[in-house]
Formats: C-alpha cells, structure tokens, sequence
C-alpha cells in the first residue's frame, strides 16, 4: 500500500479503505480461484494495483466516461482504475467465468458501485460503445485494436484521443510493425521508478 501512496496522495478516506481491502480480498479468494500468481500476492499493490494506475498517472478521465477493460482477468487495470476514479463507469470482461467470479466478490467487498462484469469475448459484445478501452498483459496489439474499434466512441475531449490503452512489456516492435498502428508508448519506468517495471510500456492508439 505505501507504494501507491508514495505516488498519489490525494485520496478520499473511503478510497483509501478500498485499497486497503483489496489486499484480504484477493489474498482469500486466490486461495478458491487462483488469479495471481502466489509468489505476486504479497506485492500486490506494486505489481497489480500500481502498475494497473499507470493509466491514472496519464490520463484523468472525466467523469460519466465508460471504460471497457478486455480480458481483464483477476480485475486489472479495472479495479484499481475504478476505485482511483469513482465517477467513471467501468465494464469489465472475460471469457474466463471463474475469473470474474473473484471480480465480482471484489467489486463487491470493497464497495464499488461503478463496476460491472461481464462473462463474454470484446468480439461478441453489440450495441455498446465506450469512450476507451483498457487491458493488461492480454494480446497482440493487432488483436486488441480489432477487438476494441468496433467499441469505441471517435474523437472524444479528454487528455488524450478516445482509444485503446494497454500495458504490456518485452520488446514490442514487432508486435507493433503487425498491427499498422503507430501508438503513443511511455516507459512505465519513467512514470513509476520501480523495480520490475524496466521493461514495462503503456500504449496508447487513437481511435
């Protein structure tokens, strides 16, 4: 926890005890339904809710805007995005059902109303449209933009172009040359001066 804390400051007193309650909330659910690896759990807050604010660190999102995080496995970015931003409408999928089980009875335990999960594939939901869309360590950049496009509102007003936002690491040039896109990318290191974010990179492709 005193890692978040040593990077942002300014938060409310209920969304201190949220991020407080993530740590008995994941550590007992991953022991039913293993969504962390165990060896993580005890860095939670560096390698999962710190990493996941990343995008906090470069873009405040407005209040009212609908975020979509695809295949967001054990809740990342999504919950820590939700509990930094309150106001901000967070729809979280996967196809992994058991995974969203363990998001759900998150959501739940650190009282997030602006939280809702859905068991399904990006490619499957219609009729919905989001201002952006999030995702961690989930696919080639190629697959991701093909996912969220059809998703995403054009244009938008915010910090940056209505869009995909993800984390990933390793060398991603190939992965980039394959997706004919041209994103915006900022070393997590230079946000968060941390160990184990060295080859860490957040990316960012307008709509």
């Amino acid at each position: 926890m005193e890692v978040v804390l040593k990077y942002f400051t300014e938060f409310t007193e209920k969304q201190l005890e949220q991020l407080t309650a993530l740590k008995e909330l994941y550590t007992e659910w991953n022991e039913k339904i293993n969504v962390i690896s165990r060896k993580d759990i005890d860095s939670l807050y560096l390698k999962h809710v710190l990493h996941s604010l990343t995008i906090a660190a470069v873009i405040d999102f407005r209040p009212g805007s609908q975020i979509i995080d695809i295949g967001t496995g054990g809740g990342f970015p999504g919950i820590p995005l939700a509990i930094f931003f309150p106001e901000v409408q967070f729809h979280l999928v996967d196809s992994i059902a058991k995974k969203l089980k363990v998001v759900q009875a998150v959501a739940e335990g650190a009282g997030l109303t602006n939280v809702t999960v859905q068991h399904t594939r990006a490619e499957e939901i219609k009729g919905r449209k989001f201002d952006f869309a999030v995702s961690r360590a989930v696919a080639p950049l190629k697959d991701l933009l093909q996912w969220s496009n059809p998703l995403l509102k054009k244009g938008g007003t915010q910090e940056l172009a209505n869009g995909l936002i993800c984390l990933k690491g390793g060398d991603l040039a190939q992965e980039i040359s394959e997706s004919n896109a041209r994103p915006r990318m900022i070393p997590v290191r230079d946000i968060f001066p941390e160990e184990g974010f060295e080859d860490k990179y957040l990316l960012h492709v307008a709509r």
